[in-house]
């Protein structure tokens, strides 16, 4: 449709009519075909892209309102506008006809000003609504755009969070293996070498001491540490320990213990003083081993619970959702982008109630504002995660550090494309659509303050509103 013009069927099972209003229409400019009966129209309306319809009620076969009743059914019809022009003058055929939902009603013999002018405005309207539907459309792709752009983000943070806990547990079992193969040797050395009962229940002590000094191993600056295995060797070199320096960085855990050790291994032989030093390093080696695979294991798990949190999985769409799980679940999926330079402050406010939202995309909202952030103070700074309950408001500010958000932009930062990002860092989309899921999905309020060194950005969600009310 160019210049007002469009496309335009006219149904009439009478020939002289038809050629009458496609005569008048082709004058408009407008290009006109025909059809004689309304099964006819209706496989041409869903063969081709009409702009407008012309019908007539009273037809064989199919009358005009069987066509429109079979037009507003079906989806990819019911937009197309219809103008009945009909011989039944009458008020209740008009009424009907825009009642079932015909865009205006002309009556026979029809008046070709009187045409062009209903005609002009129908096709103006479906150009609006054409340009509407459109736009909707643009605003789905860029939303499902935006989406899938923070899923990559996230993606990439996921693949090295799980990583690196991942990598940890396959290389501590395979250590863990070689360490008791090592302990298995030492035991069998300890029954041949002769241990005493009174040596063997001694060692049995230190086995088990070494079980609490694995799960809290030595944590010291490494230059003291340093100067603490040194003494350790050297210690063990005294006496007549083969291979000190292999032992000496895992007995300096051991330090407070080193009256029970001096006592034990004093007893023994120097053969014995070797395999029994040995046995206690792989010992306190296989507890430390079992430890971190633990906590590895531990942290793939809550990896994994922080992101069905943060999706939401199977659940439906309006969750009731206590809004500082959410705030956690979006700081474990960001860890790896924050945890090299930024320090997080949170000041929750218990008293903040659940409310009814849609969990998964105000987590978006969430992980966009803190993403910004953390670009913005270029990886090193303080944010701030603050709630607080204002009945009937349950509100939630994000504070960070960076330069600020110069005074002339912050009132553009929630127009749809807009960043200030390099091309290709940023689509100028992800404030549009938070602002979108705050203001229009939840009926809330989205600000932002700024100055430089502090930038605020202030969400205010309703207590007692349904979502998507």
């Amino acid at each position: 449709m160019e210049n007002g013009t469009g496309l335009v069927l006219v149904v009439d099972d009478n020939r002289m009519n038809r050629l009458k209003l496609s005569h008048s229409v082709k004058q408009q400019g407008h290009e006109v075909e025909t059809a004689e009966n309304g099964v006819l129209a209706l496989e041409m309306l869903r063969e081709r892209p009409f702009d407008v319809l012309l019908l007539d009620i009273l037809m064989p076969e199919m009358d005009g309102f069987e066509v429109l009743a079979q037009m507003k059914a079906d989806t990819a019809l019911k937009n197309i506008p219809v103008i009945v022009i009909s011989a039944l003058d009458e008020l209740e055929s008009a009424v009907r006809s825009i009642e079932m939902g015909a865009e205006d009603y002309i009556a026979k013999p029809f008046n070709p000003v009187f045409l062009k002018a209903r005609l002009g405005a129908s096709l103006r309207r479906k150009k609006l609504r054409d340009l509407e539907q459109a736009y909707l459309q643009q605003e789905v792709t860029l939303r499902q755009r935006e989406k899938l752009a923070t899923l990559g983000k996230l993606s990439a943070g996921m693949a090295h969070e799980l990583n690196n806990p991942a990598a940890s547990v396959r290389r501590n079992a395979s250590q863990l293996g070689e360490a008791f193969s090592d302990l298995q040797a030492s035991q069998v050395k300890i029954v041949d070498l002769g241990f005493n009962n009174s040596q063997l229940e001694k060692v049995l002590v230190l086995g088990q001491t070494a079980k609490k000094r694995a799960e809290k191993p030595l944590a010291i600056h490494a230059l003291e540490l340093s100067d603490r295995e040194a003494n350790m060797e050297e210690w063990l070199e005294v006496l007549g320990v083969e291979k000190s320096w292999e032992y000496a960085p895992t007995l300096v855990n051991f330090e407070s213990e080193r009256s029970e050790l001096q006592a034990l291994v004093e007893e023994l032989s120097s053969a014995q003083r070797t395999v029994f030093i040995k046995w206690l390093a792989n010992m306190f080696t296989i507890y430390r081993l079992i430890s971190e695979i633990g906590m590895g294991s531990g942290r793939i798990s809550e990896i994994v619970k922080a992101l069905k949190s943060y999706t939401y999985m199977d659940q439906a769409p309006v969750q009731d959702v206590d809004i500082h799980e959410g705030l956690e679940s979006t700081l474990i999926i960001l860890r790896s982008k924050l945890q090299e330079g930024i320090t997080v402050h949170r000041d929750y406010d218990q008293a903040v109630p659940r409310i009814q939202v849609y969990g998964s995309e105000l987590n978006q909202v969430w992980t966009n504002i803190i993403d910004n952030a953390a670009d913005a103070m270029g990886g090193h700074g303080e944010l701030y995660l603050r709630t607080r309950y204002d009945d009937p408001w349950v509100i939630v500010e994000i504070e960070d550090n960076g330069p600020g958000i110069p005074a002339d932009v912050q009132p553009k930062i929630f127009d749809p494309f807009y960043t200030t990002k390099s091309p290709g860092e940023g689509t100028g989309m992800g404030l549009n659509i938070s602002h979108s899921i705050i203001v229009q999905k939840h009926k809330g309020r989205f600000s932002v303050t700024s100055s430089p060194g502090k930038t605020i950005f202030r969400i205010m969600l309703p207590v007692n509103h349904s979502a998507g009310e």
